[in-house]
């Protein structure tokens, strides 16, 4: 399956669930992911720390949300309620298979924080949510 993670700047929260998910899940699950509002940027370097005292080697500069990605996933999953009605205005033929995380892993309205600019304890929250709906996500899928 190929599931695709939105979020805006596609520095923090999108990559962080790419990153979760394919050290989860390997080569049963691609994941990919992109920005509403993204440039070509690395990784923030707190995302990157989180990542690495979790043991997760990644590697990733952002990626502008495209069509061509979104033709390619069979899910999207993004982070707010705001960002899935941005992309469901630019693209309404993906209202089949998006969601927000949280409302495809447990149902709930949650929306993920945006950790950019923060502490790097702000990350490591937000690598512990976006963790845990991705259990729920894999135990759904599997």
């Amino acid at each position: 399956m190929n599931i695709l993670f939105v979020c805006t700047g596609n520095t923090c929260r999108s990559p962080m669930a790419e990153a979760i998910l394919s050290a989860k899940q390997g080569d049963k699950i691609e994941a990919r992911s992109a920005g509403i509002y993204a440039g070509i940027e690395p990784l923030t370097k707190n995302a990157q720390t989180v990542l690495v005292q979790q043991g997760i080697s990644f590697d990733h500069m952002s990626n502008p949300l495209d069509i061509e990605s979104l033709k390619w996933a069979e899910l999207i999953l993004t982070m707010t309620h705001s960002h899935k009605m941005t992309v469901l205005q630019v693209y309404p033929e993906a209202a089949t298979k998006i969601y927000t995380i949280a409302e495809f892993a447990d149902g709930s309205t949650k929306d993920i924080s945006d950790p950019y600019g923060g502490s790097l304890a702000l990350y490591k929250k937000t690598f512990d949510e976006l963790q845990s709906l991705i259990d729920k996500i894999i135990v759904k899928l599997t």
